[in-house]
């Protein structure tokens, strides 16, 4: 009892030293480190999760709505060059509805003259607009010789324009009375106060910018006369000396050239008084007076001098708080929407002609070069029939293939070896299965190209490995006392995998082929290499028909140049995202409706 007693006391006692409390401490410190790195990646993958979905959704914020233009349009039969007699529908479908929308925009802006002011007036419009008007008098010719409240599809500038994503228009404070002149094709402002001291502060500070990139390129020039006068220094022939001093020549002109150029500028910049000229690198000046728009040319203090984009209807001095002055701060070389073009559409605006709508037709609409009217439509029934073909050859196949090896294979190196391919399958690169699929059952088995039912044999293919493994983990998973019961009442070995495996097995067997199929359904290499790639402007109504996939017309609009389809990019990937969402859904639903429980 003594014994026992004495020997239990340093075994106590080992719990109680100080070196028992700091490996306490480092364990609980350990474990509070591992805990803290493990909600910091939990973090970080959740802030990488939700910038990323930030980023393509705020992308695709740009194509909720479209911009359209109202304006009257007559449908005579004459503006349309219809004949007479009675129309059918193909003399409907060849009527000039583009003159007709022309002469309307002519009609809303009649100073517009000239061919470059018409040609950029007529670019205001889609020309999906004329597509529509002729779709709607084809289907209603009891339009013809009425004049309609239009509304014309904008183009993808003008749609850019009018939701702000480019430059916009911003009004400058200006006071006292402002008096024009005009003078020949020219409009002359003259104010009381320097109101256009801005515009003569940002042409100074452009100036001094330009003198200031002039006198780099010339000290640049200049490093080249140092670079070969040491050559010239160390020449020993003399054709090589006339070679350099004749290089050595050319570099020190044009740095002289650029320094008395920089000098001008500088010149220019520090000057005072006197009119300034504005070109169109520089930002853009308007004036809004008397009913009329001047683009500013050049300017004082407190005159101005430019062309009339519209019209003025009087030239009586302007009160103060009659008139205005604005800017568009980006350069007209480096927008799209050219300063008369802004004009225009600020006037429209004010007229209450331009509207925005809800963009449905993004979702209804095939592909199209003209990103103000492509759609996703075909890419989505594209997508659909390609998923059909996909699950009706790979899970059958995937299936039967792992309740086989699972069940009813026997156990040697010949199943040893399918089962290694298998799990080697499941991580080959897609765009293998690309080539084989173009190899084999395009050039070989002449299956039609760029169509449902090619991409849905490569995808097939690519997806069985990840069926298979997901089964064969399904019906392994499927407790042995089921096989036992079944076969102890006398059931055979296929009446038990049918009857009983199977059934308990589906929950999981439908997880992995949902999962399989939204992995397929968001490949793009191997469909590009079966020809799925071209430009399909027809809505795909068999397997055997030309089509596309969202994945492969997302890839083609993100190499377009237009915005507008940078921001239509990312609404086909959360039209993408929506179809992985709801196969997950779809998954989830079923692993619940067959699940069992033992």
């Amino acid at each position: 009892m003594t014994d026992t007693a004495a020997t239990s006391v340093p075994a106590a006692s080992v719990h109680k030293t100080d070196e028992a409390h700091r490996r306490l401490r480092r364990r609980y410190g350990a474990e509070w480190r591992f805990k803290m790195a493990g909600a910091l990646a939990i973090l970080l993958a959740t802030l990488a999760l939700v910038s990323l979905l930030w980023s393509v959704f705020g992308n695709a914020y740009g194509s909720i709505q479209k911009t359209y233009i109202k304006l009257p349009v007559n449908l005579d039969r004459g503006v349309l060059e219809l004949p007479d007699g009675e129309l059918d529908t193909d003399k409907i479908r060849g009527g000039n509805f583009t003159g007709a929308i022309r002469t309307s925009l002519r009609a809303a802006i009649p100073n517009a003259k000239g061919r470059e002011a018409r040609r950029a007036l007529y670019k205001l419009t889609s020309d999906g607009a004329a597509l529509s008007l002729r779709q709607s008098v084809m289907d209603d010719s009891s339009l013809l010789g009425k004049t309609l409240t239009v509304d014309m599809l904008a183009s993808d500038d003008v749609d850019l324009w009018v939701k702000g994503y480019v430059d916009k228009i911003q009004q400058l404070p200006v006071s006292g009375q402002a008096t024009p002149q005009v003078i020949g094709d020219k409009v002359r402002v003259i104010v009381e106060s320097n109101s256009f001291q801005p515009i003569v502060t940002t042409i100074k500070e452009a100036l001094g910018e330009t003198a200031n990139r002039l006198r780099r390129q010339a000290a640049a020039e200049m490093r080249g006369v140092r670079v070969f006068e040491r050559r010239l220094a160390n020449a020993s022939s003399e054709v090589e000396k006339t070679r350099l001093q004749g290089e050595l020549a050319g570099y020190q002109q044009r740095a002289d050239e650029l320094e008395k150029r920089a000098k001008t500028f500088e010149n220019r910049a520090n000057a005072a008084g006197g009119l300034e000229t504005l070109n169109e690198s520089l930002p853009s000046f308007f004036v809004r007076i008397d009913g009329g728009v001047i683009k500013i040319d050049s300017a004082s203090g407190d005159v101005i001098e430019g062309t009339a984009i519209l019209p003025l209807t009087s030239t009586e001095t302007a009160k103060a708080g009659s008139w205005e002055l604005f800017q568009i701060a980006g350069a007209e070389e480096g927008r799209r929407i050219t300063d008369a073009q802004a004009v225009w559409l600020d006037k429209l605006k004010n007229e209450g002609r331009i509207v925005r709508k809800a963009n449905w037709d993004f979702l209804q609409d095939s592909n199209s070069r003209e990103a103000e009217i492509a759609g996703v439509w075909g890419a989505i029934v594209g997508s659909f029939w390609t998923m059909v073909v996909t699950f009706l050859l790979a899970f059958p196949i995937g299936v039967m293939a792992a309740i086989y090896l699972e069940e009813f294979a026997p156990k040697n190196a010949i199943t040893d070896f399918i089962e290694v391919n298998i799990n080697n399958l499941a991580a080959v690169p897609s765009i293998v299965f690309g080539l084989l699929g173009l190899a084999v059952f395009v050039s070989f088995f002449g299956v039609p190209r760029s169509t449902a039912l090619a991409g849905g044999i490569v995808l097939a293919l690519m997806t069985l490995p990840t069926i298979i493994i997901a089964s064969r983990a399904a019906v392994k998973a499927v407790p042995p006392s089921i096989r036992q019961a079944a076969l102890g009442v006398g059931a055979s070995k296929v009446q038990t995998v049918s009857h009983h495996v199977l059934p308990l097995a589906m929950p999981g067997i439908l997880t992995g082929t949902i999962i399989g199929m939204a992995q397929a359904l968001g490949e793009t290499a191997p469909l590009l290499m079966i020809g799925m790639f071209a430009f399909i402007r027809e809505i795909p109504s068999g397997i055997t028909e030309p089509a596309t996939a969202l994945p492969v017309q997302i890839y083609q609009w993100s190499d377009f140049p237009e915005r507008l389809f940078e921001m239509k990019t990312a609404a086909a990937i959360v039209v993408l995202l929506m179809f992985l969402i709801i196969m997950n859904a779809v998954a989830i639903v079923l692993r619940k409706r067959f699940e069992r429980r033992w």
